[in-house]
């Protein structure tokens, strides 16, 4: 499958950027986590409340992968409803601060790679986040959108975002930004999607908010594969 130039703030519309921002997705396994491990992981990482994968219907996306049909819009949920905060300008992110499951990590920058693919943290700094720079950043209006490791071997196990599966409505997510301010999300929603169902438009869509989303691996392990059979992703609107 060849991939096209992922889309973003300052590149080609959102719905034009499906192919590559689903290819990233598709090779989690490669990137984002499980194929970093290697034999079967010691520990399953938590899983959401909301499992998504009896409630999304799918069809078939840029080069065959399933995207959202008729998604429904996390950002309408009651969390933080009445609270939202107005749009921050563009900075780069520092740090993310998740108080319910012991995040305090740095954030690097990514891109895309020269093939369009978006590019992951690497292995060895699997303990850190990676924004998404080509999008919104933390705080702008639109969905900016964090990745993280879920385990690697490079680190000994758990990573990052190991425990992201744990979060639940209105907990609450902090962003250090490069211009000395920091914003507050609220999460709105959990969930797990089959890595061949991921919903590109909900996470790299647009938004007239300030929203956004934290994506790592999650569901069963597959050892033949050597990585995750799922993603998880957190959808959350600044508050604060």
């Amino acid at each position: 499958m060849t991939a096209t130039p992922a889309g973003g703030r300052h590149g080609r519309p959102w719905r034009a950027a499906g192919t590559a921002v689903v290819v990233m997705f598709a090779m989690v396994g490669a990137g984002l986590v499980g194929a970093s491990m290697r034999g079967t992981p010691t520990a399953r990482p938590p899983q959401p409340l909301s499992q998504a994968g009896t409630d999304v219907r799918t069809t078939s996306g840029p080069g065959g992968y399933g995207v959202d049909q008729e998604p429904t819009d996390p950002d309408t949920g009651s969390a933080g409803e009445g609270q939202l905060a107005a749009g921050l300008g563009r900075a780069t992110p520092t740090t993310i601060a998740i108080p319910r499951i012991g995040v305090d990590a740095p954030i690097m920058t990514l891109g895309t790679n020269p093939d369009g693919t978006v590019q992951v943290p690497p292995l060895e700094q699997a303990l850190s986040a990676g924004w998404y720079s080509p999008g919104p950043s933390p705080g702008e209006t639109g969905n900016a959108v964090i990745v993280g490791h879920v385990d690697s071997a490079k680190v000994g196990g758990p990573a990052v975002f190991f425990e992201l599966g744990a979060l639940q409505p209105g907990d609450a997510i902090t962003v250090s930004r490069d211009d000395g301010s920091q914003a507050t999300f609220t999460v709105d929603e959990v969930k797990s999607y089959p890595k061949k169902a991921f919903p590109t438009e909900l996470v790299y869509g647009p938004n007239d908010r300030a929203g956004l989303r934290v994506v790592t691996c999650g569901g069963q392990f597959d050892k033949n594969a050597g990585s995750y059979l799922d993603n998880v992703v957190v959808f959350a609107t600044m508050t604060g």
